[in-house]
């Protein structure tokens, strides 16, 4: 037989097939599989990365203070493979690159960890965008003055469904004590247990001092509360450290954007913008009575859809059973249902 012969006889499926008994894994060819392809974005694990806290945000450049030396500020950008995952004050990150925190050195975000908390807003009650705010705090120190200008009730409000919704513990900051009397303001929220600082403007606020030590606490306020004046009192070098945060290399801090101060006693005071409108579309009445273990198991027997408001909107809410058993006072329902109604009574603060 021939070369050609041969080779077309090798060529004929037939004889590969009747011959397959001849052949080992050498004269096999295979192509590989979708699976054994390498994935081309695939994450790094970045073991390696130090862990640190943001503390400022400007204009795509971050500033972090890294865990095992917080006075040492690290300024950097998010790395390519994060996308556009959110980073904002009070996250956990992990962070590769030069971590020196010497000038004009830029580190990398390869990693936001889960975050425990999130004070988030919405621009107004219509808007689908929810902000977030500060992530991490333990807990929303909400500043109010009890005259000039004169308090908010609804903002107050707001702000604790914001806490309660987010995983903060909510602390009442009522200033300028020394204008007038915080008595009638206090009877407004005595029902939900809420804890109280009052301060004067001729005093230190030891007391808020004290609460603040060691924790991670976001402040918040509108415009004239004295919220400002109760932070250059708490960090003496607010106004310089506010500058070394902001001056990122891509300009100055704008009072757009929350900056995290550390506190000499040790800890973390978030000082806020100063805000003119607070939204609540993100927050389901079930996200506030949630923060109210007493409350939530009974919510659950409620009918789909209720608003927890009780009659005439939700005649049929299980709510009022707590009260006719003794397990709730009126009082206490009547606050938490003040806070529901809150989130459809949306209005701006000069």
């Amino acid at each position: 037989m021939g070369d050609d012969a041969r080779d077309h006889r090798a060529r004929d499926p037939l004889t590969v097939a009747r011959d397959w008994h001849r052949l080992d894994e050498s004269d096999v060819r295979v192509r590989p599989g979708k699976g054994t392809r390498p994935r081309s974005k695939r994450r790094p694990e970045h073991a390696d990365a130090v862990t640190a806290m943001v503390v400022g945000v400007d204009r795509g450049r971050w500033t972090c203070a890294v865990d095992d030396d917080p006075n040492r500020l690290v300024i950097a950008m998010r790395a390519r493979e994060m996308g556009r995952t959110p980073v904002v004050v009070g996250d956990r990150i992990g962070l590769v690159g030069d971590t020196s925190g010497q000038p004009d050195t830029l580190a990398r975000i390869v990693r936001v960890n889960d975050r425990r908390s999130v004070l988030r807003r919405t621009a107004d009650d219509t808007d689908p965008f929810e902000r977030v705010v500060v992530a991490n705090a333990e807990q929303l120190v909400i500043v109010s003055a009890l005259a000039d200008p004169q308090p908010r009730r609804g903002f107050i409000d707001r702000c604790l469904v914001a806490a309660y919704a987010g995983g903060l513990e909510p602390l009442l900051c009522l200033t300028k004590s020394d204008l007038a009397s915080p008595d009638e303001l206090l009877a407004a929220y005595a029902e939900l247990d809420l804890p109280v600082v009052v301060t004067r403007s001729d005093q230190d606020p030891d007391e808020l001092r004290q609460r603040l030590v060691h924790r991670l606490s976001a402040l918040i306020g509108h415009s004239g509360v004295g919220k400002s004046t109760l932070v250059n009192r708490l960090v003496p070098d607010a106004n310089r450290a506010v500058g070394v945060v902001s001056g990122v290399g891509k300009g100055r801090h704008t009072s757009t954007q929350a900056v995290a101060l550390p506190l000499p006693e040790g800890g973390w005071a978030v000082d806020t913008p100063g805000i003119r409108s607070f939204g609540l579309a993100h927050i389901t009445p079930d996200d506030i009575v949630g923060a109210f273990p007493g409350m939530r198991a009974m919510a659950e027997e409620c009918p789909s859809g209720c608003g927890h408001l009780g009659a005439p909107e939700d005649p049929d809410c299980m709510l009022d059973e707590l009260v006719g058993t003794g397990e709730a006072s009126p009082g206490r329902l009547a606050s938490l249902r003040r806070l529901l109604e809150s989130r459809g009574k949306f209005e701006e603060y000069d």
